[in-house]
């Protein structure tokens, strides 16, 4: 196994399919948004009006859609390289995770957490080259992504945090693009957070019994199976709320409720996968299905967004 293959399974890349998509939906949106007249939904960060930078940045839009891809690439690279740098010792003690690249020695701790600071560096360093917002906030971004390899020490809800830390996503890109917030991307985070912990906790359905053993928390080890799969429910469904509230504060057209159809669709999917008593489909229901969710709903919204007119 070459060294590029070693860290790209480490950090599980592919995995990178969750988020990724949602980014590029806050980016898209952003870009629409620059030309919408009035320009009443945004705050001012910077010396001169958003308008007028955010107008500059849509000229080199290409080249800030890179940017925004690296940092996505960065910030997860870093943030999945640090959680595994942290939970090595408790890797190795479980038979699913003992074969990952830190407990088989692949791959040394030092170099993993090189990896992880080489990360941060290039993460803040594109946020400099966006805006000055975006290079503000990336030391709080980083610390939310960070620090959620704690959280299953002392909280059961640190699904939620991961949740939070896949959320910068859209609000991320958007505002890489216009140097401000506003509600319909704010609203778009708030769905990636109820559909990654929910998603996050069907995950978690498989170390319940080692996360009681080893005193790591989790839903799934406070509640138990069942108990969990209802929590992980009720998220997917606030998931859901978020996409049709936005959809009807956006004023989308049918591409984006096709979109909605589909990504509902998948998330009541994957609960039919996953029985407190059968566990054999969760790699299924946590890659595969949510992977398609992702992917197919921003198809769907970034062409309303530019069909729609």
């Amino acid at each position: 196994m070459t060294t590029i293959k070693k860290y790209l399974s480490l950090v599980k890349f592919s995995h990178t399919i969750f988020a990724m998509p949602f980014a590029l939906i806050g980016f898209f949106l952003g870009v629409k948004d620059l030309t919408r007249i009035p320009f009443v939904k945004m705050y001012r960060f910077w010396d001169r009006p958003v308008m007028e930078k955010s107008m500059l940045l849509f000229r080199h839009r290409w080249w800030l859609f890179i940017l925004v891809i690296l940092c996505m690439i960065f910030a997860r690279s870093a943030a999945m390289a640090f959680n595994r740098w942290l939970d090595k010792n408790f890797d190795a003690k479980n038979p699913r995770t003992a074969v990952r690249e830190l407990p088989a020695g692949i791959i040394k701790a030092n170099n993993a957490l090189l990896f992880v600071i080489v990360n941060c560096g290039l993460f803040i360093g594109c946020c400099f080259f966006i805006n000055k917002i975006c290079f503000y906030l990336s030391p709080v971004a980083l610390f939310v992504v960070l620090f959620y390899s704690y959280t299953k020490r002392f909280t059961a809800l640190c699904h939620l945090v991961l949740g939070v830390g896949l959320s910068l996503a859209p609000i991320g890109a958007y505002l890489a693009v216009t140097g401000g917030f506003a509600l319909l991307p704010i609203l778009f985070s708030f769905a990636v957070l109820f559909w990654v912990s929910g998603f996050d906790i069907i995950y978690a359905l498989q170390d319940e019994e080692f996360d009681k053993t080893n005193r790591l928390h989790s839903i799934p080890a406070t509640m138990g199976k069942s108990k969990a799969l209802q929590v992980s429910n009720l998220l997917h469904v606030l998931s859901a709320i978020c996409v049709i509230t936005a959809g009807v504060f956006g004023n989308f057209g049918y591409w984006y409720w096709f979109g909605i159809a589909c990504f509902t669709g998948l998330l009541i999917y994957q609960h039919t996968l996953v029985k407190p008593n059968n566990l054999t489909k969760v790699n299924m229901a946590f890659f595969t299905t949510n992977g398609i969710a992702s992917v197919v709903f921003a198809i769907f919204v970034i062409l309303d967004l530019f069909l729609n007119q």
